[in-house]
């Protein structure tokens, strides 16, 4: 993997630069286990989870992307009763180790927001562009945060960075018609990530020549 991403930055595929980070829901083949409605019967590993507006059975697909070329950089599959901040840091370590520490600015939504990770993320020179929920810096001016209307607040500078967030949500799309994150029959959190990195690779493979986003 590492070669090929070499190989995609020195053809400037992958830029690096900008990397996006967002969790998204894989529904289970399994129906919840009626002696531990949590956990799945078939598929014991999976665990309800938010699935949108929702709660499901599954597992979480935890992402980064490459904000330029919409190219996916690092992959965890996890219980979709993880919470974003608990692979958040590995996730972006996993991210620089594949960029060879080209990443300038790490985007995610405010699921991703507290001062452990930030910190973390500072720490290796890195910007964090994540919006601040409201009970965090509460009466700050200027920081970056997104209202109940999905409207961005913050600096100028901040609002444009934050809107390369949307490749990621192209990305996802893509997740659900190539490999039908609501409609396979992978089982196991093993599987479900052996499944989500040949994904990984053919999406890197065909990434010379394939359409390729902008951000």
């Amino acid at each position: 993997m590492q070669l090929l991403l070499d190989e995609l930055c020195k053809k400037k595929v992958v830029a690096g630069k900008k990397v996006v980070l967002d969790a998204t829901f894989v529904r289970a083949d399994s129906r919840r286990d009626p002696r531990d409605d949590e956990r799945g019967l078939s598929d014991p590993e999976a665990r309800v989870g938010r699935d949108g507006k929702n709660y499901g059975l599954g597992y979480k697909l935890h992402l980064a992307i490459d904000a330029k070329s919409e190219l996916p950089l690092a992959v965890i599959v996890a219980p979709a009763n993880d919470n974003e901040k608990k692979h958040a840091s590995l996730l972006f370590k996993e991210t620089l180790q594949e960029t060879n520490g080209r990443t300038k600015f790490l985007i995610g939504d405010s699921q991703f927001s507290s001062k452990t990770f930030r910190d973390i993320v500072s720490a290796f020179d890195v910007r964090a562009v994540i919006p601040y929920p409201s009970n965090q810096l509460r009466g700050k001016k200027g920081v970056l945060r997104v209202d109940r209307k999905f409207r961005t607040h913050g600096s100028s500078n901040e609002k444009r960075l934050y809107r390369a967030r949307s490749s990621i949500e192209r990305v996802n799309s893509r997740l659900e018609e190539q490999i039908c994150l609501g409609n396979h029959r992978v089982r196991g959190e093993k599987n479900e990530g052996s499944c989500l990195v040949l994904f990984d690779c053919d999406a890197s493979e065909c990434g010379c020549g394939c359409s390729i986003g902008q951000a």
